[in-house]
């Protein structure tokens, strides 16, 4: 069963991203992050100037196989119809796959190839989401990931299976606005450089990405927007916020709309996948969370991308309030995220 592991995750012009306003830059180095990057010479010019339809091409692929659909069929089979029909809410919907060290480098290869068929016999995009940093969340649930060589190597090994074909990479969640926590301090500069040598794979592979612009309740925009240019969001697509989160789309998109203008109208995408009911005041399993409404592309007139299901709804987040361990199912929950999202 796939496993995903979450907490609370053709080229773009770069345009003016790179020129953060002078506040940002005396952020960043108050930070200990270094000013904020400058444009390069030569500057990318895709996947910015593209729409979004030509980013998520035939709209976003629904995957059959996932622990919500597995989670379907046997609530079906064993005669539990209501509960099978609030699990299909979640079944019946795109949402991302989250790519790890859970899996070898020979299954990591055939998952992805597959998943591609299986999208392009439907004419869909899939969405991806890295999560192996190096110190992923700094000692907090989702401890884990790889050395820094062995993450270069396995984002190469990403970005030449999908080379070629429609898909959507959503690079480590939590990567960029957890180095607000003192425990990241000391892997700050590092990282944000890894992940701009991570982002320009992709970029050179044609994959186009999303970086980490955690969410509103998190990160002043100043500072993430001066944290997303060091970590070369000019080779991205945009940013993602929101993510495994509950930000209602109206607070999310103000703050995202503060970033974006901040990097020259750069594109993002919001998670709305567990947004129904707004913030519950915990990151972890929160018992009054509900489903947000169902992910799609935008009319691509903003520099909203789409908004989508990132964190798997009825995946746990982690031990706490009732849930199982980090990345698996956890029927309680999906059946309180449908019921729910009725109720409103």
């Amino acid at each position: 069963m796939s496993r995903v592991i979450t907490r609370f995750g053709r080229g773009r012009s770069p345009r003016s991203v790179l020129l953060i306003v002078a506040a940002c830059t005396a952020v960043s180095g108050f930070l200990g992050l270094g000013p904020a990057a400058t444009a390069a010479t030569t500057p990318p010019t895709w996947p910015g100037s593209a729409s979004n339809t030509e980013i998520f091409p035939g709209g976003l692929w629904t995957n059959p196989q996932t622990l919500a659909s597995a989670a379907t069929a046997q609530l079906t089979a064993s005669g539990r119809t209501a509960d099978a029909a609030l699990v299909r809410q979640i079944s019946s919907q795109p949402s991302a796959t989250w790519l790890g060290d859970w899996w070898s480098p020979s299954l990591l290869s055939s998952k992805l190839r597959g998943m591609l068929a299986a999208s392009a016999a439907v004419g869909s995009t899939p969405v991806f989401v890295t999560y192996a940093i190096p110190d992923r969340d700094c000692g907090g649930y989702s401890a884990g990931g790889f050395g820094d060589a062995a993450y270069v190597q396995w984002n190469q090994t990403i970005a030449a299976i999908l080379r070629g074909h429609p898909a959507v990479v959503l690079m480590e969640p939590d990567s960029i606005a957890m180095l607000a926590d003192p425990r990241c301090a000391a892997v700050a500069g590092a990282r944000l450089q890894l992940l701009a040598q991570v982002a320009q794979i992709y970029f050179d592979a044609g994959v186009p990405v999303y970086l980490d612009g955690g969410n509103s309740h998190w990160v002043a925009p100043a500072v993430m927007a001066s944290r997303l240019s060091t970590a070369g969001v000019r080779y991205a697509r945009g940013f993602f916020t929101n993510v495994a989160n509950f930000s209602r789309v109206d607070v999310e998109r103000s703050y995202a709309d503060s970033v974006s203008a901040l990097l020259g109208g750069t594109h993002f995408v919001i998670d709305v996948s567990r947004n129904g009911a707004g913030w519950q005041g915990a990151w972890c399993n929160p018992p009054g969370a509900a489903l947000g409404q169902n992910p799609h592309v935008s009319a691509g007139t903003t520099a909203l991308d789409a908004l989508l299901w990132v964190k798997n709804p009825g995946v746990s987040d982690g031990s706490c309030n009732g849930g199982p361990a980090a990345g698996v199912w956890f029927e309680s929950s999906a059946l309180s995220l449908g019921r729910n999202r009725g109720a409103r």
